[in-house]
């Protein structure tokens, strides 16, 4: 079982350019879209958070159930859902705006404990910056490396939710004995400042940093470096490309019973590029239709 633990919220789209183009809503928020795609790419996955009952809450729980995903460590609140407007430029990359005050998923609380057999838990995005949910996620994180399960940590920058950018990156560095996977874009590791070596040393055991069209890269603890190029794709937009990442890496060490800082390094040259261009291709798929839809596994077949 994997673990993702973070916000669930609804995106509004825009279906045309302009300030007032008409908004779509879109099930979505990092750490769902992650969830989503584990449940398609069917690995046994559950759901970590705090959802609203109105409306939008519960369909964001009827997507997961219907991919598959045990909700069942969810808690549920009377507040509105988080809504993220998003702008989509002209190469299809997605910027945001956020409505997040008083909402359900800020108050999710550290759970007694994860369903059974878990053996791995993802974190990232938004939840681990607003309070006081966040530190609720923190506790969570460090829970999970203590008892000696898998960390994975995308931090996914939403600058404008920051208040305090250096106190957020003092936070960042604090998490990283805790870590055992960082996944993070480019851009993001730009915003933090340091280098993948400086992370490594701190904790985690391999350092994946993506670079959209130009493919991922990984920087292992024993020095290693690896890469691969991005998938060609026409993109429609690239929301949902980055949790469909972390999704591929999780699902590819879950199946290479590789879910353990030893395992990843033992993984090796090839390891790493067969896993790298799995999760380059499923990022392609996901670019290459509207909205967070990353593929099932048959699409990746082959």
């Amino acid at each position: 079982m994997i673990v993702v633990a973070g916000e669930a919220l609804i995106d509004l789209v825009p279906r045309g350019t302009g300030a007032l183009a008409a908004l779509t809503p879109a099930l979505g928020g990092g750490p769902y879209n992650t969830a989503v795609a584990l449940g398609r790419l069917g690995s046994p996955v559950a759901f970590c958070s705090r959802v609203s009952r109105d409306a939008f809450g519960e369909a964001l729980l009827d997507r997961l159930r219907e991919t598959g995903v045990d909700v069942s460590p969810v808690q549920r609140g009377s507040e509105p859902t988080t809504l993220a407007v998003a702008t989509v430029g002209t190469d299809g990359s997605a910027a945001y705006s956020f409505y997040v005050e008083g909402t359900a998923d800020r108050l999710f609380r550290t759970p007694a404990a994860l369903p059974s057999g878990t053996r791995a838990v993802s974190f990232g995005t938004c939840s681990l910056v607003l309070e006081p949910g966040a530190s609720a996620y923190e506790e969570l994180m460090r829970q999970s490396a203590a008892r000696g399960l898998f960390t994975a940590l995308d931090p996914n920058i939403r600058a404008g939710l920051i208040a305090d950018p250096d106190a957020y990156r003092a936070r960042f560095k604090s998490w990283l004995p805790s870590v055992a996977l960082l996944k993070l874009s480019a851009e993001d590791a730009e915003w933090l400042g340091g280098t993948p070596r400086e992370w490594l040393a701190a904790g985690p055991a391999a350092v994946v940093v993506t670079r959209g069209g130009a493919g991922l890269s990984v920087f292992t603890r024993d020095g290693g470096a690896y890469a691969v190029p991005g998938e060609r794709v026409d993109v429609v937009d690239t929301i949902g490309a980055g949790d469909t990442v972390n999704a591929a890496l999780l699902h590819g060490l879950a199946a290479r019973d590789a879910l353990t800082p030893e395992a990843l390094a033992a993984l090796g040259p090839d390891g790493w590029a067969e896993l790298l261009g799995f999760a380059a291709r499923a990022a392609a798929l996901t670019c290459s239709r509207p909205g967070a839809e990353p593929p099932y596994a048959h699409e990746l077949a082959g």
